[in-house]
This record gives C-alpha cells, sequence and structure tokens, in this order.
C-alpha cells in the first residue's frame, strides 16, 4: 500500500518503522527536518519536510495516488485540515486522523463525509484508558486485550513459584480445569518466544498469553498466580485527559484520589468529578505520599506527559508501601527498563495507540489488531469469508489449516458463542478467528489466508 504519514513524532515514527518492515510504500512528513533524517537514516521510506496540511506539502508526498493517508501530528486541527484537503483536492480513499480534544470528538456529525471527511478517528487518551481500566479489573494481568466486542479476551500473566501449573505440562491444563475451556496462546521465556505443545512445562517467570471466553478469565489466571484481591483504593498522578477519565471510569466503584500539580486544573477536576478527592501537589513529595497514607494503595498510577516524574513517583510509591504501580512512559527506550522491577507495569502509550492504526492497514477483513512484545508479536481479529472453493480456511479443521510458522489460532467467535481453538474445530463463513502471530515478518501470509478467492465472486 502507498501510505503517507503525517507527524514523525513517537507515535508516527513507531507507526512507520511497523509498516516499513511490511513493504509499503511509505512517507513521512514533518516540519522537524532532523527527525526526518533519522527516521530516514534508520528506515526505507521517503521523508517530506512541511506543514502537513498545506496542500503543495501533500501533493510533494504523493497524496495523488495514496492508498491512505494517516494524521497523527501533534495538532488536533492540522489533522482534520489535512484529511479535509486531501480528501477535496486529491479524492485519497482512507483518511486516519488522531483526535484528542473531546470538544470536537463529543460532536455528532461533525466527521461525515459532508463535513470533515475522517473515515477513522483515533484517540490516544481513550485508547490507554480503556488499556489502563482492563488492568485494573484484572488484578495480576500484565496486558489484557478484547476481542469479539468483549466476548473474548487474551491476558498475559508471569507465572509464579508456587502456582499450580507451573512445573506442570500444558496438557495438565484441561485435566485439571474440565468445566473451563482455554488455550495458551504464546509463552514468552527469558524474551524467547515458545510456541506452545502439550508437553510444554510452564516455568516460574514465563510470560505466558493465554486465550479465553470472558468469564472464565480469572479462573485461568488463579492457576498460572496466586489470585490477587480486586483494586478498591486508586491514586491517580497527573489529572490530564487520560488520569480525569480514569478517575469518571472507576470513581462509583473504587476509592479514588487524583494527585495534580496545576491548581487551575484541580478546580476543573473537583468540578466534573464527582466521588474522586482531588489533591493539589507533586506526587513526588514524600511528605505528599505519607499524608495520604500511601501504604494502604492498592494500585498507583502515574499517568503525567512527564516520564522522569511518572518513574521517580511509581519508585517512591512502591518503596512506600503500595501494593502496585503502573506507570505511562512515552520513551519507548525506558519501558524495558523499568518493568518487572520495582514498576510492576510499565504502559507505552504509542504501542496501545499502534493496534487500532494497523487494524485499517491490514488487507483481508481484519477487525481487530493488537501490537504485543514492543511491536514484536501482534494479536489479530479476522473475519472468515467464502466457502470451500474460495477460502483457504473455511470449511477445514484448525489443524488443517496451513499456518504460517510461529502462528497460533486460539478462539473462534461464531455468533454470541466462543468455540477454543482444539484441532478438531471446522472454520465457518462469518466466525471471527482470532490468532497469536510471533513474527511479524509472517503478517502477509496471515493475511492472505483470509482473503477470498475470485471464485467466490
Amino acid at each position: 500500500m502507498k501510505i503517507i504519514i503525517l507527524g514523525a513524532g513517537q507515535v508516527g515514527g513507531t507507526l512507520a518503522e511497523h509498516l516499513a518492515r511490511e513493504e509499503n510504500d511509505i512517507t513521512v512528513v514533518d516540519t522537524d527536518g532532523d527527525r526526518l533524517r533519522e527516521l530516514h537514516t534508520r528506515l526505507d521510506i521517503r521523508t517530506v519536510a512541511g506543514a502537513a496540511s498545506y496542500p503543495m506539502v501533500l501533493r510533494q508526498a504523493g497524496c495523488e495516488d495514496a492508498d491512505m493517508l494517516i494524521a497523527v501530528t501533534n495538532t488536533d486541527e492540522v489533522n482534520m485540515i489535512a484529511c479535509q484537503v486531501a480528501h477535496t483536492l486529491y479524492r485519497t480513499p482512507t483518511k486516519i486522523a488522531r483526535v484528542r480534544a473531546t470538544a470536537y470528538l463529543t460532536r455528532k456529525g461533525l466527521f461525515a463525509h459532508e463535513a470533515v471527511p475522517i473515515d477513522v478517528l483515533i484517540s490516544p487518551e481513550q485508547v490507554v484508558t480503556d488499556h489502563i481500566r482492563r488492568l485494573i479489573e484484572h488484578p495480576g494481568a500484565l496486558q489484557v486485550l478484547e476481542f469479539a466486542s468483549g466476548l473474548v479476551q487474551l491476558v498475559a500473566v508471569k507465572a509464579y513459584y508456587g502456582g499450580p501449573l507451573v512445573g506442570q505440562e500444558l496438557g495438565f491444563l484441561r485435566r485439571h480445569m474440565p468445566s473451563v475451556d482455554t488455550r495458551v496462546a504464546a509463552i514468552y521465556r527469558r524474551n524467547r518466544p515458545i510456541i506452545p505443545r502439550g508437553d510444554t512445562v510452564i516455568e516460574a517467570d514465563d510470560e505466558v498469553f493465554f486465550i479465553a471466553a470472558r468469564r472464565d478469565i480469572r479462573a485461568v489466571m488463579s492457576e498460572l498466580r496466586r489470585l490477587e484481591r480486586d483494586f478498591k483504593r486508586i491514586v491517580i498522578v497527573g489529572g490530564g485527559n487520560i488520569g480525569e477519565r480514569l478517575a469518571e471510569h472507576l470513581e462509583h466503584s473504587h476509592q479514588v484520589k487524583i494527585v495534580e500539580r496545576s491548581l487551575e486544573r484541580c478546580t476543573q477536576l473537583s468540578e466534573r468529578l464527582d466521588r474522586t478527592v482531588v489533591l493539589h501537589g507533586s506526587a513526588t513529595s514524600k511528605r505528599l505520599l505519607e499524608e495520604e497514607n500511601i501504604e494502604d494503595c492498592d494500585i498507583f498510577c502515574a499517568l503525567t506527559n512527564d516520564d522522569e516524574v511518572n518513574i521517580m513517583s511509581s519508585m517512591l510509591a512502591k518503596r512506600m508501601g503500595a501494593k502496585k504501580v503502573l506507570t505511562l512512559i512515552n520513551n519507548a527506550a525506558y519501558v524495558d527498563l523499568v518493568q518487572g522491577g520495582e514498576i510492576d507495569i510499565a504502559i507505552s502509550p504509542q504501542q496501545a495507540t499502534i493496534g487500532s492504526l494497523l487494524t485499517h492497514v491490514r488487507r483481508g477483513d481484519i477487525v481487530n489488531v493488537h501490537s504485543l512484545r514492543r511491536g514484536a508479536a501482534e494479536a489479530i481479529e479476522a473475519i472468515a469469508h467464502g466457502d470451500t472453493q474460495s477460502s483457504k480456511v473455511v470449511g477445514k479443521t484448525i489443524a488443517d489449516i496451513d499456518l504460517p510458522s510461529g502462528t497460533t489460532i486460539g478462539a473462534i467467535v461464531r455468533g454470541k458463542e466462543v468455540l477454543i481453538a482444539h484441532d478438531d474445530v471446522v472454520v465457518e463463513s462469518g466466525d471471527h478467528v482470532i490468532l497469536f502471530v510471533i513474527d511479524k515478518r509472517r503478517i502477509r501470509d496471515v493475511e492472505r489466508l483470509f482473503q477470498v478467492g475470485l471464485t467466490f465472486f
């Protein structure tokens, strides 16, 4: 595909890296020449220096024959106008834009074909808020991903010493829990992937990705690690868009406090939120944390725009007795450095957002993509179409499907029914198939698997 990415920041740069690896024709537009040179040196892409919404700059980037425009600059207005220009002057087929401000997002009819012609809206703050909310709902999980409108979840947990499954073969799980159907999609041991088989033995500290119907998730988690009690007392550092949205969602079911440095923002938050306690001050202040009895906190969420503040306040809170700390980190290089020590979960907003963008870039009928392991792996939800003549998957049992190496099918959703993928399950047209792809180089092969042959038409 010929794709133009507007904005070479964290999201734009990470997206260019993902898509360039998959043999797409990528052009990145930005006003920062140094950043463009750095990307051009590292990746096989074209770059254009200039204002992303200017017609001449878009033409120079190849907008006249582009398949897709992805506007992810730091300014909502530039993203919106760029999509308008691309539509009006160049008839670009697909336009995706990042829009942050809720003032725009809450206006019905604004992003319509006859108004501001944006085909897909991406709101990173909402994506990250949902990501954190799912982690809070599943204490002990490192990652929680939803498929088929939430019917199925893929959960990553770390196996702990003493867990019932540690030291056992995976085949034991089915015998041990006959009433719960689940499948282990992948295991990461010392950062290396292992394709799970029935005789694979789970070791302590393995990162285990398993898939199950939403109702069965907690039962499976209890087999891999000690189940943690539900989080009740939550401290959120940073009252920005993410902090506010998270507090809004949690305040009626949890005890929530927000720590915010700006007095003006504190006033706004106290007016908008019903039950949340809003505190004015710095979360890196030991005195403030002591006064707020941080040792009674179940989960401490550091969600400011400053990585250093997030990391330092999280480490301080953990040392002072917070049960668990979750830290938002924009600099991707820091994420692996800090997670697993004093910081329990590090979240990269770029990685959370990239999946939403990749969903619309994939060929075949792909309805959901989640980027995993810092982009090394992907979880994909694809819809099977066609019949036994036109499709490579319809009418076949899972054992007979010629899956690319490093790819496993975790589950199939048929209507409202969740079928965990066992070898004898037959794929039907209209099924939502959830796959785990360990080797990103195999993505194209997975897409081809779900593309319908000409005989279908």
